[in-house]
């Protein structure tokens, strides 16, 4: 028996503390997950304890045909998918003050000693990149996205997403496809 079933099997029985363990061990990468869909840090990690609740309340009916971590995952994209589309229902949140505006500046830059042109390269190439993952259908984007970012075996994808493994491998070609045409022509533009 894994160590997520002895844990699981134990809050089923009642203890409240294995579930905070498991929370220990995968929040990081749940927050990480979130943060593919939910791009404000600070929401994101609201969206990850939403999921967690949603998660502990839904555990007395996990029967472990999954691995925990997989179907933790899936509450995780069901949350945040439901977050963004109740986001999109709500009219915008106020202005920011102009005084909080400038700490938002990443003093992160300060230590790189890239050229000016590399960092547009770089910065010229991430915006291509998501902007093709994010003009691919939702499970293509998922695909690649759980490959790519979360690095993912395409076995665990295929749990993930409830397909066969055929598709999945299928949506990770096609999307690496898209993502491929879309640096050749950044690169094409640029010459």
């Amino acid at each position: 028996m894994s160590v997520d079933q002895e844990l699981v099997l134990r809050v089923q029985a009642g203890d409240k503390k294995a579930f905070d363990i498991l929370i220990m061990k995968y929040q990081q990468r749940i927050v990480h997950v979130i943060t593919g869909f939910v791009h404000d840090p600070v929401e994101a990690l609201d969206v990850a304890q939403e999921a967690f609740i949603k998660a502990y309340r839904a555990l007395p009916n996990f029967r472990g045909d999954s691995a925990f971590y997989t179907w933790l995952y899936r509450i995780a994209i069901n949350t945040a998918k439901n977050y963004l589309t109740a986001a999109a229902r709500r009219p915008p949140a106020t202005d920011v003050d102009a005084m909080d505006a400038t700490n938002f500046y990443d003093a992160s830059e300060l230590k790189e000693f890239e050229t000016p042109e590399s960092r547009l390269m770089s910065t010229e190439l991430e915006q291509t990149i998501h902007s093709a993952i994010e003009s691919l259908p939702e499970e293509t984007a998922t695909a690649i996205k759980l490959r790519e970012f979360e690095g993912m075996s395409y076995e665990e994808i295929a749990q993930a997403m409830d397909c066969p493994i055929g598709t999945v491998r299928s949506r990770i070609f096609r999307a690496r496809e898209a993502i491929d045409k879309q640096i050749q022509e950044m690169m094409s533009e640029g010459e």
